[in-house]
């Protein structure tokens, strides 16, 4: 007696696109999961594609997580736009993230009308069923499959991780029949100094308020790698933060310095876990007037 056909093995990228807090991040992290990219409750958490990787026995599914699709009101914004549009036009299967606590608004629709354009499978993902009711849960349901023309639509807790297995197992369903991508070992394709640099960022975001969080941006300045002591690798990091008012100083260093420290201490400490090693963290406030608004000052910080 033959031994059964094994299924082919299928791999492709998957596209998490949403307005700003749909908890698109959230959720590539618990389908990747580890952390690969920054969490916050701020809208413009995430600037950039970052890609997470997820690899199963039948099938490997390369996760581009996108910034907030949302009307942008400086060149940044529609910066972070084009990176979400470039994003759509080159991958297998689309993710449409709305959570199930917020009404679907004017930015769901808007999300809805750009992806009448693209032609990869959608699958419409309500997220944080944690934080509602059974009865939010099955309005928003019905709310979301009425906005686009969906091959699935899926109530899930990323948090909780309710029904992210199911997820996956639609999503490799999807795909084309591939190899796998990526090693087996690799989850990210972020470089290092990126990494660093966001994490100091989300230390930040927890700490400020008013209107810091989007005038604020990271950039690594130096990496230095030495002996530590008979303990291995001491990781030196020198980073700035970049605001772009000289009002907006004071907010992130503190009185006495209190709220610098605390960032530099909760960023470390995700430094430490990411490298593996001791880390020593400087940091420095800078004002960078405008960046939001000029071409050159967003080359510079990489957007």
């Amino acid at each position: 007696m033959s031994p059964p056909e094994q299924p082919p093995h299928r791999s492709g990228f998957v596209a998490l696109v949403g307005r700003p807090n749909a908890g698109k991040t959230t959720l590539t992290n618990a389908l990747v999961g580890e952390k690969v990219g920054i969490v916050s409750n701020r809208p413009q958490t995430t600037r950039h594609a970052i890609r997470g990787v997820v690899h199963k026995p039948h099938g490997q599914i390369v996760l581009v997580d996108t910034p907030g699709l949302h009307k942008p009101k400086s060149l940044l914004g529609r910066r972070l736009n084009d990176v979400v549009r470039d994003t759509l036009a080159d991958v297998d299967v689309i993710v449409f993230c709305i959570p199930a606590d917020q009404p679907v608004g004017t930015g769901d629709a808007f999300i809805a009308r750009q992806l009448r354009e693209v032609k990869a499978p959608i699958v419409v993902v309500v997220t944080k069923t944690d934080a509602a009711s059974k009865k939010q849960v099955a309005e928003q349901l019905i709310a979301a499959s009425a906005l686009v023309e969906a091959a699935e639509v899926v109530p899930l807790s990323a948090v909780g991780g309710d029904q992210v297995e199911l997820l996956e197992d639609l999503l490799i369903g999807l795909l084309p029949d591939g190899p796998p991508l990526y090693p087996e070992e690799q989850t990210t394709d972020e470089d290092v100094e990126r990494q660093l640099a966001e994490l100091v960022r989300e230390a930040a975001l927890e700490k400020v308020r008013q209107e810091v969080p989007h005038s604020l941006a990271v950039s690594i300045e130096e990496i230095v790698r030495r002996p530590d002591a008979g303990r291995g690798e001491l990781v030196e990091v020198h980073a700035l933060l970049h605001v772009e008012r000289n009002s907006q100083k004071p907010m992130l260093l503190g009185k006495g310095g209190q709220i610098i420290k605390a960032i530099g201490s909760e960023a470390r400490a995700g430094m430490e876990t990411l490298l593996g090693a001791r880390v020593h963290l400087e940091l420095h406030v800078t004002v960078l007037g405008e960046w939001q608004d000029d071409p050159k000052k967003l080359n510079r910080l990489g957007y």
